[in-house]
């Protein structure tokens, strides 16, 4: 009898020590998730940022298990990517989409896995399987390359007309309808009264868009602008241009048909996440304007989402409203952004986003 009492006690022992084991493996795993982090590109140095100051803040917060995966722009890629995150066991996915249009069929599988998803940056589009959306407020985006241009060219005052050339994004991403609506709606009243002149006609998005946010077809673009309607002697005073890596191509365009000569001033020439090329273009005199978005505020936004989620405490959002995906209206939290010009770029520096002491800005920046 006494052998079958130890028997079973050294059993019960056992079961014990494995379930409690169990349970603590448990807990660990559901308070240190994997998160998944699916980004579009290693070729654009802000979606690098944006990876790297997210995951840091979530570091900081006490999160150790990520798998962060760069589809280098193919939507293959990045569906086979997020399918790899699901196997691996991921509990969120942070997606910052390729295509916002075509992953559709992973974010279901990923949603029927019981994951939490959080659009970044880009909204996930024509799909219920979102659960939340972080970015800045990209209609105030275009808004604000807009005003700049009304503010430089004294329209409120009466002047005029001058001649303005339209660009826009990738229609594959959703964030180009903002920046163009935005833009669109401080411009048009110019445009009605005459004031701004569109020389080419192309004003609707989809004739003004740029194809995978490239650079040389925004260059090429130009090109075909600057021969067919401004080959009579007359100029370009503004170009709207949604991002900084399509103004660099834009203003090699200007710079090829002998704009940037005191007989030729460059136009105006906006732009938008104040990239180092872009920003030593503005310290050139060349590119006019760029749109700040701090990326450490959106990653930090991103963030706080991932850990209310993995605490189960209500999740910040601040807009249930503006975004709808074409299936649903998506809460988010949608951060504020900032004009830069030659007037204030030294703030990009006072903030930290950029460091004077690297090498990049050595004899430029005091």
């Amino acid at each position: 009898m006494k052998k079958i009492l130890a028997v079973a006690l050294a059993a019960l022992m056992t079961w014990t020590f494995t379930a409690c084991s169990g349970s603590e493996t448990t807990k660990a795993a559901n308070t240190d998730p994997l998160i998944g982090l699916s980004m579009p590109t290693h070729s654009d140095e802000s979606w690098i940022r944006h990876a790297s100051f997210t995951i840091q803040y979530l570091k900081d917060l006490g999160y150790t298990k990520f798998d962060d995966q760069w589809a280098e722009d193919v939507v293959e890629s990045q569906v086979s990517q997020i399918e790899n995150m699901i196997t691996k066991g991921a509990k969120i996915l942070i997606v910052a989409a390729v295509n916002g249009e075509a992953l559709g069929g992973v974010l279901k599988k990923a949603k029927d896995a019981g994951i939490t998803i959080i659009a970044y940056d880009r909204l996930l589009m024509k799909t219920e399987n979102v659960d939340y959306y972080v970015t800045f407020d990209n209609y105030k985006v275009g808004v604000a390359e807009a005003d700049y241009i009304v503010d430089k060219l004294g329209l409120k005052d009466g002047k005029g007309p001058f001649n303005i050339e339209l660009f826009g994004g990738s229609l594959d991403d959703s964030n180009s309808k903002y920046f163009y609506q935005g833009a669109f709606d401080v411009l048009k009243p110019y445009m009605d009264s005459g004031k701004l002149v569109v020389k080419s006609k192309q004003i609707n998005l989809e004739t003004v868009a740029t194809p995978g946010w490239d650079a040389a077809k925004a260059q090429s673009r130009m090109d075909n602008i600057l021969t067919a309607f401004y080959a009579d002697g007359s100029r370009v005073d503004a170009v709207l241009v949604p991002y900084d890596g399509l103004s660099i191509g834009v203003i090699s365009s200007l710079k090829n048909t002998g704009y940037g000569s005191a007989k030729l001033p460059l136009p105006i020439v906006t732009g938008q996440d104040a990239e180092v090329a872009s920003v030593l273009s503005i310290i050139a005199g060349e590119q006019t304007q760029t749109v700040w978005k701090d990326f450490r505020v959106q990653a930090k936004a991103c963030a706080d989402m991932v850990d209310a989620i993995i605490k189960g405490k209500e999740v910040p959002v601040n807009d249930t409203k503006t975004y709808d995906n074409g299936v649903k209206i998506v809460p988010t939290y949608s951060n504020a952004v900032t004009s830069i010009d030659i007037t204030n770029y030294i703030d990009l520096f006072n903030a930290g986003f950029y460091k004077k002491e690297d090498s990049v800005w050595k004899g430029l920046v005091q």
